[in-house]
């Protein structure tokens, strides 16, 4: 008689990967059903275009293919204009997965692929002069939008990375509730910005031009152009915003915007081996481990980290503060800590990243 076997019971994070990459193709077929409907309806796709940035040879080209309907831009005759797609429409917006997209830099065409959430997030390699820089991007069944790019100077030695939430721009964004509200409901006029920051990073950017300023959030793309409105509207000087897209993937069902971050930082290090980065963020969203974990990876790549302190209302909706600040083992340069952009710029001034 044959002996009988109990099949073994797959691993948990087997069966959670198969179970993540099920739900991730259902969304792909839902999207694609949504796609159908919204073409018939007469939407077409457009791109959503995002400040990008880069280095001697290369560019990383950054934008959002939706299907919107075709409304007039008085700027280009027969042009949809991206910046009407506000609010909450740009989380019901339909993106266009696998999109072509033509990318024109200084003359010179480059094909290139949106992913299954319409992203696009390519590398192009083309040699542009040090500065802001114009391309285009182009997806068939609709006209070309511009695009800035800043892109770092060789000789540049010092970079700025800002968190956004609470950092710039006071959001309360771990409370689900008040994020839900921040994002969907609240007008982006009401948002309120963190005093003294935008003078603080103006200050940073004029003091050591040529500098890359890169703005990493959690949150999701589609709040891409209401962020670059509020920063704009604000006087934040112009930098790449670096966000992430929610839904499931293939091997989780959402993504972790700790994990987001920490790897938008790598990246920076890999990408400008050169530079060190001045780090700015706040003490109520985990930015303080994070950057202490970059800086114990790349001690080479720190100038300084600079950290706003929240208020105590803040630090309720936050859901408290963290005390790195009583730790004076700092690695990767000086840290400092104040409630706001000027106390923040005189800390800098003492440890010499800013003039006095």
């Amino acid at each position: 008689m044959a002996a009988e076997f109990e099949t073994p019971e797959p691993p948990r994070e087997q069966k959670r990967s198969s179970w993540t990459r099920r739900v991730a193709a259902l969304e792909d077929r839902f999207h694609r059903f949504r796609q159908r409907l919204g073409r018939r309806r007469g939407l077409v796709p457009i791109v959503i275009p995002y400040s990008g940035y880069g280095g001697p040879g290369w560019i990383r080209v950054l934008g959002r293919v939706v299907l919107a309907r075709p409304e007039k831009d008085d700027r280009a005759p027969g042009r949809t204009d991206p910046g009407r797609i506000r609010g909450w429409r740009s989380f019901v917006s339909i993106p266009v997965a696998d999109s072509v997209v033509t990318v024109t830099a200084d003359g010179q065409e480059f094909v290139v692929h949106a992913d299954r959430g319409g992203v696009i997030d390519v590398d192009v390699m083309i040699g542009l002069n040090p500065g802001v820089r114009e391309i285009t991007l182009h997806v068939e069944g609709s006209d070309a939008v511009r695009a800035r790019v800043f892109v770092a100077d060789p000789d540049a030695r010092l970079g700025i990375v800002s968190d956004i939430d609470d950092t710039v721009m006071v959001t309360a964004l771990p409370r689900p509730f008040l994020a839900a509200w921040n994002t969907f409901v609240l007008d982006e006029h009401a948002r309120r910005p963190v005093p003294g920051m935008a003078v603080l990073l103006e200050r940073l950017a004029r003091e050591h031009e040529g500098a890359p300023i890169v703005y990493v959030s959690t949150g999701a793309w589609n709040v891409a152009p209401t962020l670059a409105r509020f920063l704009g509207r604000h006087l934040y000087p112009s930098g790449a915003l670096l966000l992430t897209d929610w839904g499931p993937t293939h091997d989780r069902l959402f993504r972790s915007g700790r994990d987001h971050k920490r790897e938008s930082l790598a990246r920076l290090a890999r990408e400008f081996p050169h530079i060190k980065w001045v780090l700015i963020g706040d003490d109520g969203q985990h930015d303080e481990e994070l950057y202490r974990e970059f800086a114990l990876a790349h001690p080479d790549n720190v100038a300084a980290v600079a950290i706003r302190q929240l208020s105590t209302p803040e630090a309720v909706l936050a859901g408290g503060r963290s005390h790195a600040e009583d730790d004076h083992e700092n690695v990767g340069g000086p840290w400092v800590w104040a409630p706001d952009g000027a106390g923040l710029a005189e800390r800098l001034a003492e440890v010499g990243i800013l003039e006095s």
